[in-house]
């Protein structure tokens, strides 16, 4: 099977996953990205042309299901352009401990739900403190444990 199938596939079960499992996984209304994590992770192991692919793709598909139409797309090519602007040595072993997924998650999580919720609330002229303690910050301490769950699954492979 073609690498670029393969990765589809993958995406399009994490992006299900999302929808479907960790979107209603909601703790005091905050819910992880599995979608973002994976998308920085293809960028790190493949650049940052696929990050970027990945990220306007998912982020459609994102938009689509949860109706924000353009913010999605926008702000994941954007992570996944950033993403994938860091040079590995390695790029086919990259292994990831779970401190560094948690730190690296937490990071890329607040730059992304910030850049969410700016345009967020440019979009529907909402000024909520919501928006801040829940989606921004919350949300994204929520993915950064997941991230780092998910590294603790993956250090034998």
């Amino acid at each position: 099977m073609p690498v670029i199938v393969r990765h589809a596939l993958i995406g399009v079960a994490v992006f299900l996953a999302q929808w479907l499992i960790l979107g209603r996984l909601q703790l005091w209304g905050t819910f992880p990205d599995a979608v973002l994590l994976y998308i920085v992770w293809l960028s790190l192991q493949h650049g940052r042309m696929a990050g970027s692919i990945a990220g306007c793709g998912f982020g459609l598909l994102m938009d689509a299901v949860y109706g924000t139409w353009g913010i999605h797309m926008f702000v994941k090519t954007i992570v996944g352009f950033l993403a994938g602007l860091f040079p590995l040595e390695e790029r086919e072993t990259l292994l990831i401990t779970p401190s560094q997924a948690l730190l690296g998650g937490l990071v890329v999580a607040l730059l992304h739900n910030g850049l969410f919720v700016i345009l967020l609330a440019l979009q529907t002229g909402a000024r909520t403190a919501t928006m801040i303690t829940t989606v921004w910050l919350g949300s994204a301490a929520y993915t950064a444990v997941v991230s780092g769950i998910a590294a603790l699954f993956t250090q034998g492979k």
